[in-house]
């Protein structure tokens, strides 16, 4: 897996499980579930740093999740429907781009958040000095899909920057996982790209 956000998919955010393949239409964006950072406390995150979060955001874990377990991901959430991920408190999506270089098709597990009518996704690369390959697949085709099991859509990408990407970034530190703010430390002089993914 290349990416938190934008990758760090093994963070926990509040001890139970996210059943996206259930969930009513008007919860959704395009069949993905609806996660408004906004709304949710961040007690689930302190929780989930309490529960676990700590060990695994130690970078010898990280890389077994980033060379190990991530690349089972996708495989698991369709084959349980989007019901099971192997990061069962976080809320995780797969996406699937065109590659920059090959133009074939790259499928990634991911966490993410929304936001209004947009999903967020950042590119902390588990705290590396580059970009995943998946933000540079975005900015040379934007246009993506998004699935949970057999739920989901197209959507076109575009970065954030600004006001806009330091309060979507602040978010994601403060109410989905303290683990983005270790891969901003570790990314050293790198500022981690937000994505903005917009329905079709």
């Amino acid at each position: 897996m290349n990416g938190i956000c934008s990758d760090y998919v093994s963070a926990v955010n509040g001890g139970r499980a996210y059943d996206q393949g259930t969930m009513p239409t008007d919860h959704t964006i395009s069949g993905i579930r609806r996660v408004d950072l906004q709304t949710r406390g961040p007690w689930r995150r302190r929780l989930s740093w309490w529960m676990g979060g700590a060990l695994a955001a130690r970078k010898p874990a990280l890389a077994f999740l980033r060379k190990v377990a991530m690349p089972f991901e996708p495989a698991v959430m369709k084959a349980t429907r989007g019901r099971l991920t192997l990061s069962p408190t976080l809320p995780v999506v797969v996406l699937t781009s065109v590659g920059a270089r090959s133009g074939e098709r790259r499928e990634v597990p991911l966490a993410y958040f929304t936001d209004g009518d947009d999903v967020v996704l950042i590119a902390s690369n588990y705290g590396g000095s580059r970009h995943p390959a998946w933000y540079h697949n975005l900015r040379a085709h934007p246009e993506c899909e998004l699935h949970v099991g057999p739920r989901g859509g197209r959507f076109v990408a575009r970065e954030v920057d600004g006001a806009d990407r330091d309060r979507l970034y602040g978010l994601a530190v403060d109410r989905l996982a303290g683990v983005f703010a270790l891969h901003e430390k570790r990314s050293g002089d790198r500022i981690i790209p937000v994505m903005r993914l917009t329905p079709v």
